[in-house]
Parts: structure tokens; C-alpha cells; sequence
């Protein structure tokens, strides 16, 4: 295992994280437990892989930890390829971030497919504890704070699947654990096990946007009964909610700025209707509609935090702006629940959660 207090051949540029990084960030409680997340968090989804260059990915993670987001998301596939952006991380620690790692809440997941074969994917104890192994080697950690199961299994004990959750917390190698894309009913089952065995199973990572609110029909309710948090993942729809998906926006960039996920609703008039009203709403409080989109998220008690990935410092930055104004009225939020709506085709993860 590396140690981070050694010096590290052909380092220059040393960084020192920025005094006041802390400074004006809230730190929200996920759920009952004593877990805390600022309300803006990084994912390294798609933005951290071998296709980005290296000085980019460092640029926009020093930014991060210097406006105090503390919360770094992985998974075990995130790239492209699969790998690559736990190993890209995993230069950081050794670059910059290892003074660091005492304040920094570092997740990763297993559940997608990783490696062929039968141990591969899904909801096992031999992939789950398999992975979370290989995550640690290229992330250089010795432990994660929080470890995922990243979907449902329907093909294996759930009993099995949050055993070796358990296993991740009682060997050392996770603090706390957590589940992604879980039905309620699942979340509740999942809970159950995890307090007989004395599990601190303490968030749920699911999908939630203005356009996509399957959380608010059980979920959000089960959480808050178990005292379970969530952290939201696709806040701004995959770029559907964004200024550049209104029709202004599609208008400046001659062609179309259609999301990475295959959907007609990209090009449903009715839809880019709707997503101009919500941007004029944004408009009228100052923020872009990615701004309000992530307000929007985080006006829930239940959600801790809400995850954005970032291409580079100056997109990070605007996002975290929308910290500058969290309240919404109640004619706003009357206003906004008008023009969201669940659309068909934009969660690609609904009904994984389900047997």
C-alpha cells in the first residue's frame, strides 16, 4: 500500500488545499447516522477516464476539495475504460491528496458489469468483495468510507448481497456502506438484514430530477422511516437539464445538444417546452436552469447531497453557485412542479431495482 507521506518521485507542483475550504459549505447529516456530505458532491462517472487528459482531471478534483466538496464518488467500472477512473484517483491520493485523506469521503460501487464471466457482476459476495479489493489497489486507499452495492440482484440472497457488505465493514475495508437503484420495498428488506447483522448501511444512491421523480412514489418515505439518507445521481438529466437543451441553447449551437442517453424525449417539442418554462423560472431567480435543477434536488431533507460531474473548473463552479440560493417559495415550487414531469425514456436505471 502506498504511503502518502513519502515522497513521491518526479512530483512537482506540490498542492496545498485552500485554508478556507470549508468556509460557507454546510455539511448536511446522512439520514440518523453521523455521516456528513456537503450538498453538492463529485462524481467521477464520466469525466475521469483514460479519454481525459490527466492535468484536466487534477485541475477540476483540486477545485473541488477547495470550495470544500469533500465527497468524491466512484465506482468500480467508471471510465472509460472500466478502471480507469479509480486508477486516475488513485494518482491523485498519491500527488495530492494523500495530506487530505482524513477529511475526505471517498465511495465506491460494484453491482455493473466489471470483468466476463459469472463472477463478474450483479449482487455475489465473490464479485462484491473481489471488486471492492481491486478498487482499493487502484484507488491506493486502504479503505473506502462508503462501499455500494450498485443494483439490485435478483438472481442472488439479498441476505448474501448485504453479508458481504458487512464483510467490506468488519474487515476494514469500508466505513459505511450503502445501496443504489433500490426499490423501497428492497431498501426496507435490505435495512432489515443489515441491522440484524449490525450493518451501518446509511444511503441510498438514487436517480432523481425534475424530469425523472420515481424516488417521491415510496422511496424518499422508506429512507426517512429507516433513517436512511440519499444522494442523488443525474440532477441535470444527462444535460436535459441544462440551458444548452432550451431552445435558445439549441438554436446558438446550430444542431442538437441531445443527451448520452437514447431517448425520442430529447426531440419532443412538448418536452423542450417544458424545459424552457423551468428555465425561465431559473431565469427570474438569477441561476441557470442547471443551478435550479440541483436546488431543486437538495429542497428535500431526505436527499444529503446531490452528485454533478464536471469537464472542467469553470462548469464545477457553476454548479456549486447554486449553493448561493436554496430557498424556494412555495408559488416556485408550485410553479415548477407544472412543467416537471416524469418523462418516458430518461431514467435508464428504472426497474433494475425490482425482482
Amino acid at each position: 500500500m502506498v504511503r502518502f507521506d513519502s515522497p513521491v518521485p518526479g512530483t512537482h507542483d506540490p498542492y496545498l488545499a485552500a485554508a478556507d475550504r470549508y468556509r460557507g459549505t454546510d455539511y448536511r447529516p446522512v439520514g440518523r447516522s453521523g455521516l456528513l456530505l456537503p450538498p453538492i458532491s463529485l462524481g467521477l462517472w464520466y469525466n475521469f477516464g483514460d479519454d481525459r487528459p490527466f492535468a484536466t482531471q487534477r485541475e477540476i478534483l483540486r477545485c473541488a476539495l477547495d470550495h470544500g466538496i469533500s465527497h468524491f464518488d466512484l465506482a468500480n467500472n467508471y471510465g472509460p475504460p472500466y478502471g480507469s477512473a479509480e486508477e486516475n484517483f488513485g494518482r491523485m491520493m498519491i500527488k495530492d491528496f494523500g495530506p487530505y485523506r482524513h477529511e475526505m469521503i471517498i465511495s465506491s460501487k460494484a453491482g455493473w458489469d466489471m470483468w466476463p464471466g459469472p463472477y463478474g457482476q450483479l449482487g455475489g459476495r465473490t464479485y462484491l468483495l473481489n471488486s471492492l479489493d481491486e478498487s482499493l489497489r487502484r484507488m491506493n486507499l486502504d479503505y473506502v468510507d462508503i462501499f455500494y452495492s450498485h443494483r439490485f440482484d435478483p438472481d442472488t440472497p439479498l441476505e448474501e448481497t448485504i453479508g458481504a457488505l458487512d464483510t467490506a465493514v468488519r474487515s476494514g475495508k469500508a466505513r459505511f456502506v450503502g445501496i443504489s437503484s433500490y426499490s423501497a420495498e428492497r431498501t426496507r428488506q435490505a435495512k432489515a438484514i443489515a441491522d440484524d447483522l449490525g450493518t451501518p448501511l446509511v444511503i441510498h444512491q438514487p436517480s432523481y430530477s425534475m424530469v425523472n421523480r420515481w424516488i417521491e412514489r415510496g422511496l424518499t418515505d422508506a429512507l426517512d422511516d429507516l433513517g436512511m439518507g440519499a444522494i442523488a445521481f443525474t440532477a441535470l438529466a444527462q444535460g436535459m437539464l441544462t440551458d444548452r437543451f432550451t431552445s435558445k441553447g439549441r438554436a446558438n449551437q446550430h444542431g442538437s445538444s441531445r443527451p448520452s442517453f437514447s431517448s425520442d424525449a430529447a426531440r419532443d417539442p412538448k418536452i423542450i417546452a417544458r424545459i424552457d418554462a423551468l428555465a425561465e423560472i431559473a431565469h427570474r431567480r438569477g441561476q441557470s436552469l442547471a443551478q435550479l435543477a440541483l436546488v431543486w434536488v437538495l429542497r428535500r431533507p431526505t436527499v444529503t447531497s446531490t452528485l454533478v460531474g464536471a469537464s472542467s473548473v469553470h462548469q464545477l463552479k457553476e454548479n456549486l453557485q447554486a449553493l448561493d440560493n436554496l430557498d424556494l417559495s412555495d408559488e416556485e415550487l408550485a410553479e415548477i412542479d407544472k412543467y416537471a414531469i416524469d418523462e418516458t425514456g430518461v431514467d435508464m436505471w428504472r426497474g433494475v431495482s425490482e425482482s
